[in-house]
């Protein structure tokens, strides 16, 4: 079984930092992209961050400049640092991973998810 196992949310006043990690543990014979999304009340789900294999990034505009998505292939984790948070930040944070597992299957696969709250 194959599984991603986020942390690292919690409760921040505006202006401060967050850093986010995401595990993936189980039959996994490689993962290629991996990123982050959120998801506020009442709004569709939208990508923050991704990060290639290989460590290209690419970032929502609305976090660029604040956010840094990073990862460690040896642990097969990834991160994701949060500064200068907002309250529209404020959301359940989902990772996700394209994996190939040992048995050959590709698939796409989401964490449980993580809550962010900016709030004074």
């Amino acid at each position: 079984q194959v599984q991603l196992v986020e942390s690292g949310g919690g409760l921040v006043q505006p202006g401060g930092s967050l850093r986010l990690s995401c595990a993936a543990s189980g039959s996994i014979f490689r993962i290629n992209a991996m990123g982050w999304y959120r998801q506020a009340p009442g709004k569709q789900r939208e990508l923050v961050a991704v990060i290639s294999s290989g460590g290209s990034t690419n970032y929502a505009d609305s976090v660029k400049g604040r956010f840094t998505i990073s990862r460690d292939n040896a642990k097969n984790t990834v991160y994701l640092q949060m500064n200068s948070l907002k309250p529209e930040d404020t959301a359940v944070y989902y990772c996700n991973a394209k994996i190939l597992s040992t048995s050959g299957i590709t698939f796409d696969l989401w964490g449980r998810g993580t809550q962010v709250t900016v709030s004074s």
